[in-house]
This record gives C-alpha cells, structure tokens and sequence, in this order.
C-alpha cells in the first residue's frame, strides 16, 4: 500500500531533535499557537507535517529564563517523503546511483525499516528546512497577534517572521557524538595527513566538503610551485630571463590543476549523488517579494515583480554605487603611495635600523585598511543585491559574487599593478606583494578562527557555570547544547572562505616571475587554514544547513578568468625586464610584438590543454549515459503502458451497447 503525507502522524511527543526555532521574547500565546498549527498540521491543509516541542517544560519554564526555543523533528516515514519529494539520490544495491523513491526503499543499499541511519542528519535537517521555508500564506491577511506583520496568499511565512523580528533564528543541532568522531579524524591530532572528505559531506552536506576537498587539493597543487619557486628565491634575483621557464610551468600548473579538479570534482559528487540530482524548476527565493500574480510557467500563485525594475535598480543605483566604490579604493591606494614616498625620502636622509623597519609600515596599513574596505564592501553589496529583489537564489548568488570579487580584484591587485607598470618598480613590488600576502593571512587566520573561538570558550564557561547552580530537574544535557550553540555565530557560507582562496591564488599566479616564494607562503598558511576551518565549522560556528553541491559553482569560472589574467601579467613583467628589453635595444616595437605573439601562444595552449582534458572521467560519462539511457527506456515504457490502457478503455466502451441500443 502507498504511504502518503496525510497517513502521517504528527503528534508525537518523543522525537529526535533536528532543528531549533527560537523565538523572540515576550512573543503572544496566539502567534505560538498559529505557528505550532501551521507546523504540525497535514501538507494537504497547508502545513509542514513536521514535529515539535518546547525545550521546557512549565516546570522548568518557571525554574529557568523563558528562552522561547522550540525543537522540531519529523518521523522516519516523513523524512522518507522527503527525500523521494527532494529527488535525493542514494545508492541502490546494483551499484548504480539513483533518484529515491519510498515505493522502491528495499532496492537501495543499507536501508532497512527498523534503521534510521539510512538518511544522513544533514540531510533530515535539510529535508526540515525546506519543509520549514515553503511554508506559506493562505487566507491569513497577517499573523496572528501582529496587525502590522501583513501576509497575502504564497508569502513564506519563515521569512516573514524573521523579518518582523518574531523569529530570532533557525538553525540545525549538532550531533555531539558525531562530532566528537568527525574531529578525531579531522583536525584534533596535528599529522599531515588526507582530510575525512566523506565524513565532512555526511556531517555538515556537500556544499562544505567540497570547499574542504578544494582547499585541501589546492594546498597540494602548490607544493610544485613552492618547491621549483624557492631556488628562485635564494638565487640571482635579478636575472628574470630564467623566470621565463618558472613563469611558463606557472601558466601550464594554473590550467591543469583547474581542469584535473573539476575531474577529481565529478568523481567525488557522482559519489554522494548529487552529480545525477536532477535540477527541479527553482522556486522564488524567501526574500523576493512583489505583487501576487501566477507565474506563467509553472502555473502557480507567486510574486511577481518587474524585471524591467530590477534592471533600472542594477544600472541606476547598483552600478553607480560600485563605480563609486571602485573610485574611493583608488583614491586610497594613491595615498598608500605617498606615505611609500614619504618613507623612502625619510629613509635616504637618514638611513638607519629604524627607517629600514619603517619601509615596511605603509605596505602593513594599507594591508590592514584593504581587509576593513573589504568587510565594509562586502555588506553594502549584500544590502544592494537584495534591494535588487532578485527571484532565484542562483541570480542573486551571482549578483553579489561579481559586485564582491570586482572590488576585492582592484583594491587588492591595483597598487600591484600600479607598482608593475607605472612606477616599474620590481623591487617595491616584491616588499608589497610579500607583505599584501603575509599579512592578509595572518589577519584572517586571527578574525576568522582564533577571535571567535576564545570568544566562545568564554561563553561556554558561563553558561555551565549557571547550569552548575541550578537545582531543576531538567535535561541538562540537551539544555546546554541548545544554550551554547544559540549563542554561536551564524555560518554565512562558503563564499569568504573561497574568497580568500581566490585572492591567494591571484597573489600566487599573476606576478610569479617577481615574486616566486609566494607559493611557499600559501601553502604554509594553508596548512594551517585546514585545521582553523576544521575548528571553526566545528567548535566556533552554528552548524550550518547542508545544502546538495555538484561542484563549486561559479567560482571555478572565477579561477579560470584569473589564470587567463595571469598570462598576460607574466608576459608583460618578462617583456618589461632589462635582459629581455637589451636583446631589442632599437626596436620596441619588435619587442612588443613578440611578447604578443608568445602571450597569444601561451593562450591558446590554455584552451587546447582546457579542451584536451576531460571535465569528467570516462568511467563517470559511462556511467551517466547509462542512466540517461535506462530514464529514456523506463519513459517510453511508461508511455506505451499509458497507451495500452487507453486503447483497453476505449475498446470496451465500444463493446459496451449503450441503453438506446439495448432497448
């Protein structure tokens, strides 16, 4: 017998938590109610069908601060409608990868009705927030309690009551068993060893192990570098005709890791199923709103919002504004030049120990004012790209990647390309991209996972510290769980963290021939990286929601557009050197030209070895065209069963007399 969503129970009160709602405080009786209601009640009448219970009782309510937190589960056969609803792909017994249906459970491996192991809890806590985010108005005018909270019919509800300030957060629970084994395999003992790639994908989703399945492969890509680049380094500085040979393996490395990832990439997500996850039609992301309309692709009641104002907004005010930003960056960064020629002139009047250490000062603030400007940027295009009121996720995703990595690209390459092509200064340019480089990792090393975690230790030892004088028969346990990661800083994605990596991998590429230990540099930092993100994924931030990835997205265009970068940079620094330069003492024009033509070579060799090397493994193009083979065989079959029991209805119609006939 089919199981459907309206069999379901939902009124049990012993379930395993997934995801905490915490609400603001002093919230009205009516509003907790409506919201429990809407989240408890059948998917036919417009609720989630999930489970949920406060995290105290009245006892304890009177015993311990009203914290207003709310645990919500579902029960295994709801997960199970989930993941079929989702298309999740599993691992069928076969060894092939396919799309889950709960009609079909007993054909896929390691499933069993008496285990509730066969969906990972990043994926029930997945399937909880989607449930959670489509969740929307029906006849509602406003939410109960709140007549200044408007709703109209197909608003999310969830992001309306974050956006009245009626829900502080949602966010999933960790598992404390789980985490304790993920971390004694990840980053508690310090060995050089391969991360726990697998386990990362099944704790916190594949959005995230694929981030740490990059950095760990990029880290490895640049030991080559590192090694060829540090006798570069100890000798003959000044002899750039040798970096010839250094710069070309840099622009060859540049293009073949990129394309033997994206392999390596398509043999991971194959894998986990998420390379075969079939992509459903987007629904509208919660934060776009408009006038309530019916989408005339879909059929269904939505906002509908004119693109033709998005795009006045994106030209108008998004634009200018950007431009504007862009302006100011230089502006500072020719500041960041007069305090350079402030220093030196200091320094040539009276050379000592103390001006030598002072060179270095400029290069060190303004480092230190690119990181601020990049934060600051970074949340006025966050706030643009919203106002934009972008439909999909995806369009506003990359919306704000390109406002971001525009910026970030000129307030941190721009001195260095000023430094390289009008002052031609190769000497000032090595001090500033060793100190860009050094000081922007060590930056982000302290911001990003030193300053959060001994903020959080400290509050750790206040909340147990409290628990410690209670004397209330509560679930302790559960209690500081819950207590100590509310207070956890909320995980904003992947986006800094690839971010960085761009920008290093800018340093490491685009001006290798002046400054080769650069790979040195990075790959000390990112050893170090894998371990501060470990901990701070684990012990410093929320866990985050896990979100289905077949790759790393837009950024490996980002990375791509930045090694073409990099082969005109390198050509014009080894075309600018005196050795090259005194081989065409007479003709610049010459000069030029030649640098063109092997500029243009190194190009094309680019894109033929881009060409040459396949984006996914043989075995993994096999293996796809045989599923898209047996989806094409199973539609036909479908199609013919439908026409075959057409053809019976109409054949005995026609055998059937009707009652004129019969009389």
């Amino acid at each position: 017998m089919k199981v459907t969503l309206s069999a379901l129970d939902t009124c049990e009160t012993s379930f395993t938590p997934l995801v905490v709602i915490e609400l603001a405080q002093n919230v009205k009786e009516e509003t907790k109610e409506w919201l429990k209601n809407r989240i408890i009640a059948k998917k036919k009448d417009g609720g989630a069908q999930l489970l949920m219970r406060p995290l105290l009782n009245k006892y304890e309510k009177e015993t311990l601060v009203n914290q207003n937190l709310y645990l919500i589960g579902a029960s295994s056969i709801r997960l199970l409608l989930g993941a079929e609803a989702l298309g999740l792909v599993k691992e069928c017994n076969d060894n092939t990868m396919r799309a889950f249906t709960y009609g079909t459970r007993q054909n896929f491996k390691d499933f069993d009705d008496n285990n509730d192991d066969f969906l990972t809890m990043a994926e029930c806590q997945f399937i909880v927030k989607h449930e959670l985010e489509n969740l929307r108005a029906r006849d509602e005018k406003m939410i109960p309690g709140y007549p200044q909270a408007k709703l109209y019919p197909g608003k999310s509800l969830l992001r309306r009551l974050l956006t009245s300030g009626i829900v502080i957060q949602v966010f999933p629970l960790h598992d404390n068993e789980a985490l304790k084994k993920l971390e004694d395999t990840w980053y508690t003992r310090f060995t050089v060893k391969y991360q726990p790639i697998d386990s990362i994908r099944s704790y916190f989703g594949e959005t995230i192990a694929l981030y740490f399945g990059f950095l760990e492969y990029f880290t490895c890509a640049l030991i080559p570098m590192a090694i060829i680049g540090l006798p570069y380094y100890l000798f003959a500085w000044e002899d750039y005709d040798k970096y010839v040979i250094f710069a070309s393996f840099n622009l060859v490395w540049s293009t073949v890791i990129l394309e033997v990832w994206k392999r390596g990439c398509a043999c991971m997500t194959y894998r986990w199923g998420t390379l075969v996850m079939k992509r459903k039609f987007e629904e509208p992301r919660p934060g776009f709103h408009g006038v309530l309309g019916i989408n005339p692709v879909t059929g269904r009641e939505e906002p509908l919002y004119s693109s033709y104002k998005r795009q006045m907004r994106i030209y108008l005010v998004s634009l200018p504004f950007v431009c504007l930003c862009l302006y100011f960056s230089l502006y500072v960064m020719m500041i960041y030049f007069d305090m350079e020629a402030w220093v030196l002139a200091l320094h040539k009047d009276s050379e000592s120990e103390w001006t030598s250490l002072l060179l270095y000062v400029p290069s060190i603030i303004y480092a230190i004012v690119i990181e601020i400007m990049n934060h600051l940027y970074r949340y006025a295009a966050e706030f643009l790209t919203a106002w934009e009121n972008h439909r999909l996720e995806s369009a506003y995703q990359n919306h704000l990647i390109l406002k971001v990595l525009v910026f970030n690209f000129l307030n941190c390459f721009a001195s260095l390309f000023y430094i390289a092509f009008v002052l031609r200064d190769m000497k000032l340019l090595r001090q500033s991209l060793a100190t860009l480089l050094i000081t922007s990792q060590i930056i982000n090393q302290v911001v990003e996972s030193l300053l959060p975690y001994w903020l959080q230790k400290k509050h750790g030892v206040q909340v147990k510290k409290k628990l410690q004088a209670l004397k209330a028969d509560i679930d302790a346990t559960l209690y500081e769980q819950v207590v100590l990661e509310k207070e956890m800083v909320t995980y904003l994605g992947t986006f800094d963290d690839y971010l960085e990596l761009f920008l290093q991998f800018g340093y490491v590429s685009l001006f290798s021939c002046v400054y080769p230990l650069a790979a040195a540099f990075a790959v000390l930092n990112n050893f170090t990286e894998v371990n501060s993100d470990a901990l701070k994924m684990c012990r410093v931030f929320k866990r985050p929601f896990s979100e289905p990835s077949a790759s790393i997205g837009v950024w490996q265009l980002a990375f791509e557009t930045m090694s073409v970068i990099s082969v005109v940079t390198n050509c014009a620094l080894i075309g600018m050197s005196p050795q090259v330069n005194s081989v065409f003492p007479d003709s610049k024009v010459d000069l030029i030209l030649i640098v063109i033509a092997i500029e243009h070579a190194l190009l094309a060799l680019k894109f033929v070895l881009a060409f040459a090397i396949p984006d996914k493994p043989r075995h993994i193009q096999m293996k796809l065209a045989r599923l898209e083979f047996e989806s094409l065989e199973a539609l036909k079959q479908q199609v013919r069963e439908s026409a075959l029991n057409n053809a019976r209805v109409s054949f005995a119609k026609e055998k059937t007399p009707n009652s004129k006939e019969s009389r």
